[in-house]
């Protein structure tokens, strides 16, 4: 259910939580992933994370973060246990962390819950928000994109996790593959070949969880045989995600996800986006955004006019210091 962990990575200022910031989520690599790089980054260096993950029961996890009589018992004996030395502080993203948040709240618990959890926003003490979303209130953080971990020592550890990555001939064009379907993925890889052959580039792909069978296959018999690399989530080995970006002499991303495209825009390399038609309706307004800024461009068309790494967690942690830690003495 748990595991501790410390951390150095981010940049930290302000008043340090006393004890353990738990990391609270379903599980879900989206939601862990944003849930553990805030809990982190408010940790700050050698701050201790403790990151659980839940195991909710019927009849709670169907209409969490509403809670129901008996919600103590929504997620265990295990986590009920807990609860009773609650944390200083605990970061949660995902509805059934909105419910655990909300509990560990009545117990004194400060609680940042990462998106819109559906309800009334004052239910805990801070809400994160991509700046896409409509939510608004006084309590209410947004940023551009999403959380994630992405900073420079993050990419050079990736780039000393994955030495063979750093051997595949420059310039590498690392390309991120999302939820598409099989026609926009096709238009996507026809522009991705363009650029490549432009530029002479190797391609190194990566598929998500959310992409299809179909996709996955089209993507190992598109580029399987290029001196780089093609993965999918359950291939043997460890997943080369981080090297792709900690390696990419430029990157090109499917415009479905918000995380990955978030994570491409973090490191100092041009991004491209393509299959714009199949994003949806949020996600288009962040890529429609990071077009206008120039920090992305779109496949096929005008290239990017800046590599700034876009990196707002350590700015939303300092944020969430200042108003819950220092302000109140913690």
């Amino acid at each position: 259910m748990e595991r501790q962990s410390t951390d150095s990575r981010q940049n930290h200022d302000g008043t340090p939580p006393p004890g353990p910031v738990w990391a609270v989520s379903d599980g879900r690599a989206g939601n862990a992933r944003q849930a553990e790089a805030l809990a982190r980054a408010v940790a700050g260096p050698g701050g201790e994370v403790r990151t659980l993950t839940l195991a909710p029961r019927a009849p709670w996890r169907w209409l969490a973060p509403r809670g129901l009589p008996g919600a103590g018992h929504a997620f265990g004996p295990a986590f009920a246990a807990l609860m009773a030395s609650p944390p200083a502080l605990a970061v949660g993203c995902g509805r059934q962390a909105a419910l655990a948040t909300r509990r560990l709240r009545l117990q004194g618990t400060r609680v940042v819950q990462i998106l819109d959890p559906r309800l009334d926003p004052g239910q805990w003490d801070l809400v994160v928000v991509p700046a896409h979303d409509p939510l608004r209130g006084p309590n209410v953080l947004t940023m551009r994109g999403s959380v994630h971990p992405v900073d420079d020592a993050w990419l050079a550890a990736a780039r000393a996790a994955h030495p063979d990555l750093g051997r595949v001939p420059a310039p590498r064009l690392s390309v991120l593959v999302g939820g598409v379907d099989l026609a926009g993925f096709a238009r996507f890889a026809d522009d991705v070949d363009a650029l490549r052959s432009r530029d002479g580039a190797c391609v190194l792909a990566t598929a998500s969880r959310r992409t299809p069978a179909d996709v996955v296959a089209a993507m190992r018999a598109r580029w399987g045989a290029e001196p780089g690399h093609v993965y999918a989530p359950g291939d043997a080995g460890a997943n080369p995600y981080p090297g792709l970006l900690a390696w990419a002499d430029a990157i090109a991303c499917t415009a479905d996800s918000v995380n990955m495209l978030s994570e491409a825009c973090a490191t100092q390399v041009p991004v491209w986006v393509g299959a714009l038609p199949a994003a949806r309706e949020r996600p288009r307004a962040f890529v429609h955004a990071l077009l206008e800024d120039g920090r992305i461009g779109e496949l096929g068309g005008a290239p990017p006019r800046h590599a700034t790494p876009l990196r707002e967690t350590a700015r939303i942690a300092s944020e969430i210091r200042t108003r819950l830690l220092t302000a109140s003495g913690t």
